[in-house]
């Protein structure tokens, strides 16, 4: 038995609204709870008194937040927000999402701690997309049939881009769901077939068919649209006895004044409530599902083949797939009506051939369990929680370190060494020392002769030899004591591995902040495993949405969290500090900062970058000359 994970799976249906994907929730969250991983459904819900319910919940567990997650082996509901139904066409509703859903599932996601955030179908706007936007949990994201929101997606390509750009994993209903995502959002979708178990109330008649008639199944419904295409074809069979049909509708039998009397006894309209779904595909040999693409229903077409009845699908890509080429059903032309018939009318006089389709899908019919889809689901979890960095550290170290006297250590910071500062060496460690920093790194870009140069003049302060690398287009990264300078313009692999050659430490600064040059996301997956430290706090980050970001992304894989000044000039420096024990090397420092705290002081982002204007750009290169000597006297008589 692996590991047991906390879960949430969030779905973007009213839970209320008995969907194929909330069907599929709920299977998969029941299977997981049996298993032991502590697992909770977020959807929205049409009812106030639910989401009342779960808001006082929330409320009311602040102090003992797991206690929302499901337990005794049952997943739990947490209702988002209310989401009001408004009638459109019969048989139909259009859902919108309230102002206030994403501020409720923000809450939700920083108040319980989670392995996963898994959301399906998350586009925006919608619960499943906010929960994307804010989860600080690993994420995985499952595409069921997603035509209708990849449409409604173009608009915010962009937007939604970002928020599909945290997804650690991707999975895909079927290959032509993969297949469509991957055209749009290209990245690795794993198949992963959903299952189709019928009600183990519901047992499948070995009669045959009664009175001589094949029984034909319709679900108005699942196949929208394609009800009337299914009926005119029925009337190419008015002058074969051999068949019967019911079609399940919520409309019941008001479509009946579409059929000719000559076939009214013998198409019978039904709602679920007076029968319901597996008892027709129980007592059914033939299943029709004719949509014309605009919304293929292929989990219908795995519950009939788990019921055993022969399939007749529109020629589409996914019921191909499904049907693997023929193999397990017959198909006919999308919305060609005399077509439908002619195959209608070949499986009715032929009984070898039903038995042969039926036989041919037994091997997938094995597959079709819940059971399978959950294995499924754990091994990807489990390939996903293997990312996480390891906390455990080294417990010696720790113990050895807890002696120490505690420090305040600034990582990020510049000297006129830098194209972009004028700020002298002899300034930057005055100031530091004034501040009370116990060590600094210096950063420079692409050059460690000003970190060379502090460690030389330095008396009573720490230097770490350090570097901010640009690399060739995936943005910038901090080599931590560094020994040899790194050229820019290697890829981001490239400058991670000589960080490492030379035994130093991988940082990421500001890695959000599109004001900056900084990796995607993506791209930090690439170098996950080498990454050391991540710098979740930056005083010079303009949106403070870009450091909490990074914040959600060290806590997500477990990553030792940094923070630094990034300054550019002397008055920037020690905004930011960490208090942590002393060290000395990269492994010391690296156990410290374990266990450090981030200390921030309020600074105006708008000075400093003033200031840095006035230093570098504003001032004619004479002058800056002579303000540097100014400023390295004054400097060199304080020390």
């Amino acid at each position: 038995m692996g590991p047991r994970f906390s879960i949430a799976h969030v779905t973007p249906h009213p839970w209320e609204l008995r969907s194929e994907l909330n069907t599929y929730v709920e299977r998969v969250t029941d299977e997981l709870a049996r298993r032991g991983h502590r697992v909770m459904v977020v959807a929205p819900s049409e009812s106030a008194a639910v989401v009342r319910a779960s808001r006082k919940a929330l409320r009311d567990a602040r102090e003992h937040p797991q206690a929302l997650l499901g337990s005794d082996g049952r997943p739990s509901l947490f209702a988002a927000g209310e989401v009001i139904a408004v009638p459109t066409t019969p048989g139909r509703r259009q859902t919108g999402l309230p102002v206030d859903v994403a501020r409720t599932v923000e809450d939700l996601l920083s108040t319980v701690s989670l392995d996963f955030v898994h959301v399906h179908e998350p586009f925006a706007p919608s619960t499943a997309s906010a929960a994307l936007r804010h989860s600080r949990s690993l994420n995985i994201g499952s595409f069921h049939a997603p035509a209708a929101g990849l449409v409604s997606t173009q608009v915010a390509r962009r937007f939604v881009e970002l928020f599909f750009g945290r997804l650690d994993a991707r999975t895909a209903s079927y290959g032509a769901t993969g297949a469509l995502m991957a055209k749009h959002f290209p990245a690795d979708y794993r198949v992963i077939l959903p299952g189709a178990e019928l009600d183990p109330a519901v047992n499948r008649s070995e009669e045959p068919p009664s009175e001589n008639r094949v029984h034909v199944a319709f679900f108005a419904e699942e196949e929208r649209g394609a009800l009337r295409l299914f009926l005119r074809a029925l009337r190419h069979l008015d002058g074969n006895p051999g068949w019967r049909a019911t079609v399940l509708s919520p409309r019941g039998d008001t479509t009946q004044v579409q059929l000719r009397a000559s076939l009214r006894d013998r198409v019978r309209f039904a709602t679920p409530d007076e029968l319901g779904r597996d008892d027709l595909l129980a007592d059914a040999d033939i299943l029709v599902c004719a949509s014309d693409g605009q919304a293929p229903a292929p989990d219908l077409l795995l519950r009939g083949i788990a019921a055993g009845t022969v399939p007749l699908a529109a020629r589409l890509p996914v019921y191909e797939e499904v049907l693997a080429e023929g193999e397990r059903g017959l198909f006919f032309e999308s919305g060609d009506a005399e077509n439908l018939a002619g195959q209608l009318e070949r499986l009715l006089g032929a009984p070898d051939l039903r038995g042969r389709l039926r036989e041919a899908a037994d091997p997938l019919r094995a597959e079709l369990s819940w059971t399978r889809v959950v294995d499924e689901l754990e091994d990807v979890y489990d390939g996903v929680a293997a990312r996480r960095h390891d906390t455990t550290g080294n417990p010696e170290l720790r113990a050895k370190l807890s002696t120490r006297r505690v420090i305040d250590v600034d990582l990020h910071m510049h000297t006129d060494h830098s194209n972009d500062c004028a700020t002298p060496v002899e300034v930057l460690l005055a100031t530091a020392i004034e501040q009370g920093l116990g060590a600094i790194a210096i950063t420079d870009h692409n050059e460690i002769s000003g970190a060379i140069e502090a460690q030389a003049k330095a008396d009573g302060i720490k230097i770490i030899l350090a570097e901010e690398v640009k690399t060739a287009s995936q943005g910038e990264v901090i080599g931590l004591f560094l020994t040899e300078k790194i050229p820019r313009g290697l890829t981001l692999a490239e400058t991670v591995a000589e960080i490492k050659r030379q035994g130093g430490l991988v940082y990421v600064p500001h890695p959000f902040d599109r004001m900056h040059s900084v990796p995607d996301y993506e791209h930090l997956l690439t170098i996950l495993d080498d990454v050391d430290a991540i710098e979740v706090y930056n005083p010079r980050v303009a949106i403070g949405s870009f450091n909490e970001e990074a914040a959600r992304f060290a806590a997500k894989y477990r990553i030792v969290a940094g923070a630094g000044s990034d300054s550019h000039v002397a008055a920037g420096l020690g905004s930011v500090r960490i208090r942590m024990r002393d060290f000395d090397g990269p492994q010391e420092f690296l156990e410290s900062l374990r266990d450090a705290d981030i200390v921030t002081k309020p600074t105006s982002l708008l000075y400093v970058q003033a200031l840095k204007f006035l230093e570098t750009k504003a001032t004619p290169p004479g002058a800056r000359r002579a303000r540097r000597e100014r400023r390295v006297r004054r400097a060199t008589r304080k020390s």
